[in-house]
């Protein structure tokens, strides 16, 4: 990681879950880069300190905190902990996510299955609700979440996944309409195929651009850049097709 410059995002705070792999760690990388303070939040301590070290390592602030976006109390704890040790929370990133239970339904794994639905929609609308109030309190905010093409080109294999992305829009949508009149705008960023461990093993979409990580950052930076109350309930794809 490079040293901290274009601080256009000095004095914010940001919470990102699944921060500590793939796109959620490059968006967290980015938004220190731009003079946030970062909250790093993954079930796997490890990989979070990793994180939180890289930006602490180029002169940035950051912390990690361990939670499972399946567990309210344990996402509750965790804005409580932002708050804590920053002041408040001014940014939002829904970033975990998990593709389990692959295959077909009828051979599916009922148990897999509703884990990806719990990660990746129960998990999107434990860490809204934990986090309203705290956006509340500084008078406006934005929650950004990490969606899916999955959710509008149903592809063999892989129900549980589109499916719970499917829910992930019309939360999004739901969040937006209700959360307008708070100064909060709500997001979906669908980064398209990105090697990534979630992505392992999947058959991609022919002729797709294939992205690292980092390739995701500078739009997730553009979304943390624009007004609280600027667009909202909006999609913002890096897929080369519909």
């Amino acid at each position: 990681m490079s040293q901290i410059e274009g601080k256009f995002l000095q004095g914010k705070v940001a919470v990102i879950t699944g921060a500590g792999r793939g796109i959620g760690c490059a968006i967290a990388l980015a938004y220190a880069r731009a003079g946030a303070a970062v909250v790093c939040s993954a079930r796997r301590e490890a990989d979070i300190q990793e994180t939180a070290a890289l930006i602490q390592a180029a002169g940035g602030r950051a912390i990690a905190h361990v939670a499972d976006v399946a567990d309210y109390a344990s996402v509750s704890v965790l804005f409580c902990r932002a708050e804590e040790a920053f002041g408040g929370v001014d940014i939002v990133v829904g970033s975990a996510g998990v593709a389990l239970g692959q295959g077909k339904i009828a051979d599916s794994d009922p148990a897999l299955w509703r884990k990806t639905i719990d990660v990746n929609l129960i998990g999107a609308y434990h860490t809204a609700h934990a986090a309203i109030p705290y956006l509340r309190r500084r008078g406006g905010g934005k929650i950004i979440m990490i969606g899916s093409g999955h959710r509008k080109r149903p592809r063999p294999n892989s129900s549980a996944y589109s499916c719970s992305k499917s829910g992930l829009w019309m939360l999004i949508e739901s969040l937006a309409v209700e959360l307008e009149e708070d100064n909060i705008s709500v997001n979906e960023l669908i980064p398209g195929p990105v090697k990534t461990d979630l992505t392992s093993g999947l058959a991609l979409i022919p002729n797709e651009w294939v992205k690292e990580p980092e390739d995701v950052a500078p739009l997730a930076l553009f979304l943390a850049s624009l007004p609280d109350r600027g667009p909202s309930a909006q999609s913002f794809s890096l897929m080369r097709r519909a």
